[in-house]
């Protein structure tokens, strides 16, 4: 059977799921249909055709090589077919967004048939994916004096590609569907557990939502075809926990329009809306496709006759309804007077989702072209020797005299390119900044290794420090569709350029460390800029933005990021923390504390944390900063004292080497490149050069939250409240509460120490405790079942060497086996405790799972509906975050402990400890 009969059959068992031919990608298939289609008598030729014209994948796919070099050849005369014009074979080409579509249109371009050089001129003019070859091929002939190549490039320098593109319309009609009450996740528009499917399109947007609301959307389409549905968080945030940019491609799918009619699936400009607006790294995700996020303020808080809230038996404010965004009402955005419309009422000023920079994306049919756009742009100028026009939107340049700097505002003052030159620019400045680090996920990183080829890149930007390809997210279970999936995802990414967890040659033993923690050690300077595939990229070092798959592509082909430098709100600490309390206590409470002080307003929601942590080293520092993802802020900044930062350093040096070690370092010897600027960063801090990074005394917050460290005697415990009467109120991360809440009586099914938020010290703990109890009773005896998912080899191999993963394995039921992986998802489980391997494990909710309707205790980061544990048709599940030693002594005893049970099992236990520094971290005089 050849190649085009298997895709044959593929398509017959498609059709059985009610799904389209997958789009084609590879160059043998191709090259197949191209035969039977110059084969004029071939009995599949209109199949072939079709197949060709409409389902091949664009950018630098090697179907897209394929495809390009055809249409050259009909252009060219070489071959003539009948329903391929050369005419036809131009427009085609114009969707084919970069690589060897550009390459083609350079050779006939810079041909001698000058008619044909004209037409692909015409094409080039209109196309921004081009790179540092094509553009130094067009300059090369620029200089030789090549009237067309000078043609091209005037074009450029006049961003005819953008100018010329229609202006996005004035008045955009919607009709709202609301997808559900109180914040939704990512989790709701692209579940975690169909990761696998995520890079087939079509395929992965049957998950979204439910079936019956996907045909609900069907029918509001179907009743309102003027106008375009949107998705709607009533009485929440839209898009909370993730940027998954497999969420907006659903949401696009069903209902945005189709980006090219030649690009199955790929859909654009989508809508969506919220009551408490749009999560921000979703936010730029719905940028990335051309769409519109509505911060709607449909609820607000009810005033008495003082103006101040009222509020109900809770102490919460009561929200009344300003208008009514029910499924089914037509509203109308208008995007001249950035205002929200029912009919002729005016409800709101949406003027934030229309600035001038998003209205150029709504244009441009997405972010990419814009950033690309202003590239060529600029390289154009610079060749033509003129100054760049002023075509796109200046960049908002705030600057306020004889302010000082935050943290986040020195770091983006500091990376900033294209900006004013001697500008200190501060919150709310435009800003393109180069970024130093970058890290890709394994289920996100078939989609963006997709986003990399439709943009065109072929390798990593020189100007990257570091990037690194992760395999966590699928690291517990290696079953059929990881198989499928992952060997690809490391050779693509290896090939460009990344560090990567697998070898894809199998030379060195995979490593499927939690991607966070591996980030946050080849972060190697405080002044770095990380962006990841994850919203859990937040580090202890540098300041690290969560990003979508498309954005993470854009910063490794380019090495830059567009974004508005954030507020900031400053956090810092007084008193002294109790004995029997840990860390994770601390992180809980600063939620709890800060929403008691701003009368239930998240001040942390969309803006930067800047967190004096100063004496907490690195992997401990990194829970309070993991954390910063569920407080919906946009990031994190510690700020350390030097002596703190240079241990930090001294770790991640050691992790490195043990990469390097292991034959993970590359020809380029970024690893190696990595150790070198640490040992340049270290001895500028020891010599007083250049000291930890600090922010100015004279700096301005957005607020200033303290934490009264004294007031924290008890475990606190984040709670989804799966039964509140509010159901805005479930599955949030705000409902802290302490341990004493419980009685002592509430049942644990499961508990779960792993995912990104512990540190080898949590690994200690739970060895710590088994002793004292194995010292009180004789022995440990689990009452409900512990998995326990240390998030790197290394820190396994360091409590193998201290005598702590002995322990361990004595009171372990099962020992994860590296040449024996799991092939399937565990779901039920036996009371005896797990030893997992490293990685993501539960938290991810695409492989290993709590049976139906559970309550689970875990030290994870998710406690969104579905995610951890499921419901059953009996009861909600519910997934509890705690710190490590509540969540052992809950597995032992099989509930959650009293506090005295709980003072008991942790006395002489090392927990993660805190101090606060004792002098100010700021720098005075700046």
């Amino acid at each position: 059977m050849n190649i085009y009969q298997d895709y044959i059959q593929e398509i017959e068992e498609r059709k059985n799921q009610g799904l389209n031919p997958k789009p084609i990608d590879g160059a043998e298939l191709l090259s197949e249909i191209i035969a039977q289609i110059k084969d004029s008598g071939n009995i599949n030729r209109a199949d072939s055709l079709t197949f060709f014209i409409y389902n091949t994948l664009p950018g630098t796919t090697s179907a897209a090589g394929v495809k390009a070099k055809f249409l050259k050849e009909i252009i060219l005369g070489e071959s003539v077919i009948e329903e391929i014009s050369p005419a036809y074979a131009f427009e085609l080409l114009s969707h084919m967004k970069g690589g060897p579509s550009i390459e083609v249109l350079l050779d006939l371009a810079l041909g001698n048939n000058i008619s044909i050089a004209k037409e692909a001129a015409n094409v080039l003019k209109t196309q921004v994916f081009l790179y540092e070859a094509d553009t130094n091929r067009l300059k090369e002939a620029f200089n030789s004096g090549n009237e067309i190549a000078k043609e091209i490039i005037e074009s450029y320098a006049k961003a005819e590609f953008f100018t010329k593109l229609p202006e996005a319309p004035e008045e955009i009609k919607v009709v709202t569907f609301i997808a559900g009450e109180g914040d939704i996740s990512t989790d709701l528009l692209s579940p975690g557990n169909q990761a696998h499917s995520r890079s087939d399109r079509e395929l992965h947007g049957q998950c979204m939502i439910t079936p019956q609301a996907q045909k609900e959307i069907k029918e509001l389409q179907a009743q309102y075809p003027d106008a375009s549905v949107m998705l709607i968080a009533e009485k929440g945030t839209m898009g909370v926990g993730s940027s998954r940019m497999s969420g907006v491609n659903n949401v696009a799918l069903w209902t945005g329009k189709q980006a090219s009619p030649y690009i199955p699936f790929v859909n654009i400009a989508p809508i969506v809306g919220g009551t408490n607006g749009i999560s921000p790294i979703f936010l730029t995700t719905v940028d990335v496709t051309g769409g519109i996020g509505l911060d709607l303020k449909n609820w607000v808080k009810k005033l008495d006759e003082n103006g101040q809230p009222i509020r109900n038996e809770a102490g919460e404010p009561i929200l009344e309804e300003a208008y009514s965004v029910a499924t089914g009402t037509v509203l109308t955005i208008n995007t001249k007077t950035k205002k929200l419309y029912n009919g002729d009422q005016e409800l709101i000023d949406i003027s934030k989702a229309f600035t001038p920079q998003k209205v150029e994306f709504i244009k441009a049919g997405g972010s990419y072209a814009i950033v690309f756009g202003k590239k060529l742009q600029t390289f154009a100028a610079k060749l033509l020797g003129i100054e760049t026009p002023l075509v796109f939107a200046p960049s908002k340049e705030i600057s306020h005299e004889g302010q000082g700097l935050t943290a986040v505002e020195k770091i983006f003052n500091r990376n900033a390119v294209g900006s004013t030159p001697g500008k200190v620019l501060h919150a709310g400045s435009d800003v393109r900044v180069e970024v130093n680090i970058v890290g890709s996920q394994d289920t996100t990183g078939l989609m963006t290794s997709q986003e990399l080829e439709s943009m065109a890149a072929t390798v990593i930007s020189p100007i990257v420090d570091g990037a690194y390809q992760s395999g966590c997210h699928t690291a517990s279970v290696w079953d059929k569709k990881a198989q499928a999936n992952i060997p690809k995802l490391m050779k693509f990414m290896n090939d460009f350029g990344l560090i990567t967890a697998r070898d894809p040659k199998g030379e060195y033993h995979a490593m499927t460390d939690v991607i966070h923690k591996v980030l946050n050690d080849i972060t190697i300077d405080e002044w770095a800029i990380i962006i990841g595939g994850d919203s859990h990229t937040r580090m202890s070092k540098g300041v690290a933005f969560g990003a979508d798959s498309g954005t993470v592509a854009l910063a490794l082909a380019t090495g830059e990021a567009s974004m508005p430098i954030p507020e900031s709100v400053k956090v810092t600490f007084k008193g002294n923390m109790k004995e029997h309390m840990d860390f994770r206590d601390v992180v809980h409470a600063t939620q709890s504390q800060m929403l008691k002080q701003f009368g239930g307003e998240n001040v942390f929601q969309g803006r930067i944390i800047e967190v004096h942590i100063g004496t907490l080293p690195a992997d401990q520092a990194f829970t309070f900063t993991d954390w910063t993802a569920e407080m919906k802020a946009k990031a994190s900044i510690n700020i350390s004292e030097d002596n703190t930062l240079i241990e930090s350093l001294e770790i991640a040096k050691g992790r490195i080497q043990i990469m390097i070690n292991k034959g993970m370092d590359n020809k380029n010897q970024v690893l190696q490149g990595l150790i070198d600027k640490a040992n340049k960063r270290i001895a500028e801090i020891q010599s007083g050069e250049k000291p930890a990074l600090t922010p100015d005394a004279n700096a301005k917050y957005y607020a200033e939250v303290v934490i009264d460290l004294d007031i924290i005697v008890e475990p606190m415990i984040a709670d989804p409240d799966v039964n509140n009467d509010d159901v805005s109120k479930r599955y949030t991360h705000d409902t802290i509460r302490t341990l004493s809440y419980y009685g002592g009586e509430k049942k644990v099914d499961l508990g779960f120490v792993g995912s990104c938020m512990v540190h080898k010290g949590d690994l200690k703990i739970v060895s710590q405790m088994l002793r004292n109890i194995e010292k009180q009773k004789g022995k440990v005896e689990f009452n409900a079942p512990l998995v326990v998912a240390a998030p790197t080899y290394n820190i396994i191999d360091e409590l193998k060497a201290e005598g702590d993963w002995e322990l361990l394995e004595k009171y372990s039921g099962f020992e994860f086996d590296d040449n024996a992986p799991k092939g399937e998802a565990r779901v039920e489980y036996k009371n005896m405790m797990y030893l997992e391997r490293p990685g993501c494990n539960l938290c991810m909710g695409n492989q290993e799972k709590a049976a139906k309707g559970d309550t689970v205790l875990a030290t994870s980061t998710r406690l969104f509906q579905g995610r951890v544990v499921e419901d059953s048709e009996r009861k909600k599940g519910e997934s509890l975050l705690a710190s490590t030693p509540v969540v052992v002594l809950s597995a032992i005893i099989g509930r959650i402990p009293n506090i005295d049970e709980y003072k008991a099992a942790v006395e002489g236990i090392d927990l993660t400890k805190f101090a606060p520094p004792i002098k100010e971290l700021v720098q005075v005089g700046h």
